[in-house]
């Protein structure tokens, strides 16, 4: 499939979604929308994931050249810019269909509906949860595939990233892996998930089971996605949420450089990395006892000599091998989860 990705002044740095789409997705991308750095291309900011040209809008693709317009940010909130609504617009008199991560469900608006309806065109609300979830019953432990989890100091660490690199990866060295997306972007590149932060909360770790379900006895190792932290204010339910439904083995984690308080102006500071462990420890172990085996550490915009002090430094406070997904590969921690 074709794809233009909207991230209208937040590529590449703030652009999660459309960098993640770019990096393990199976579209082809043609476009990346962004008034900022329209001219330049992907490979001018990003040069390990697919090039494509940057543009300012919808109307500077050719009609017929794309086969779908994906919303590749995400703000707080989850809600959609009214700026945004001219592309949109653009693209379903393209005939194009529409993949939205946002809490904001476009096949609701009544424009959007009213424009797919004329031209043909199909929404999908990547975060819109099907109808039939329910509680978790505490049984994900019982499919045969070893469960890892990646959980996370803070929000943005890189959790997705280190998941779908471990799996890929895990796959290529002749594993039996699948990754069970939970978020928008996971869901983008896989094609199916349940997204956890936005179902209803006595249902997030059932929905996270209910995914252990599906793939647990057909596969060998299950690599789930994880969110938020469990000391973040503003999602932490969501972090306990996958926790207790994923009913983990092992777990991954993740932190970012140099971050020091939490994302999105929160007056929390980071606090060691031994607490982690034994926040994500303790509350696990009534439920399902685990243990923290591994780090990933984003040393994204850092220098190759501080990235390699940064990790060395991660891993002696961690105790556990760690390591830079994208900078140094995967070997290392592979050796302890596999």
């Amino acid at each position: 499939m074709r794809v233009a990705i909207l991230a209208h002044e937040k590529f590449p740095d703030h652009a999660k979604t459309a960098l993640g789409v770019l990096r393990y997705a199976d579209y082809d991308v043609v476009g990346v929308l962004d008034r900022e750095t329209a001219g330049d291309r992907v490979a001018d900011f990003v040069p390990d994931v697919q090039d494509a040209p940057i543009v300012s809008s919808m109307a500077d693709l050719e009609a017929g050249s794309v086969d779908a317009l994906l919303i590749g940010i995400a703000p707080v909130g989850g809600g959609f810019d009214s700026s945004w609504r001219e592309d949109v617009r653009t693209a379903l008199e393209y005939g194009c269909d529409l993949i939205s991560g946002l809490h904001y469900f476009l096949e609701d608006d009544e424009e959007f509906a009213t424009l797919a309806d004329e031209y043909g065109a199909d929404v999908w609300d990547v975060r819109k949860p099907h109808d039939e979830l329910t509680v978790a019953e505490g049984v994900a432990d019982e499919v045969d595939a070893e469960v890892i989890l990646t959980v996370g100091t803070d929000c943005s660490v890189g959790k997705m990233t280190s998941t779908m690199e471990l799996a890929r990866d895990a796959r290529e060295a002749g594993h039996d892996a699948a990754i069970i997306p939970t978020g928008q972007t996971g869901i983008m590149i896989e094609g199916w998930g349940n997204p956890v932060d936005r179902v209803v909360s006595d249902f997030t770790a059932g929905s996270v089971e209910e995914m252990i379900l599906e793939k647990g006895d057909d596969h060998d190792y299950l690599f789930v996605e994880g969110q938020g932290s469990i000391i973040h204010p503003a999602y932490s339910a969501v972090t306990c949420g996958i926790l207790h439904g994923a009913m983990a083995d092992k777990l991954v984690l993740c932190h970012a450089a140099e971050r020091e308080m939490l994302a999105y102006d929160y007056d929390v500071t980071v606090p060691s990395m031994q607490t982690y462990v034994d926040l994500y420890e303790s509350l696990a172990e009534p439920v399902y006892p685990t243990s923290v085996v591994a780090g990933a550490l984003n040393t994204y915009g850092l220098e190759d000599d501080d990235a390699r002090e940064a990790v060395d430094a991660f891993e002696a406070d961690l105790g556990k091998p760690a390591t830079d997904v994208i900078r140094y590969g995967t070997d290392d921690l592979l050796e302890v989860l596999l």
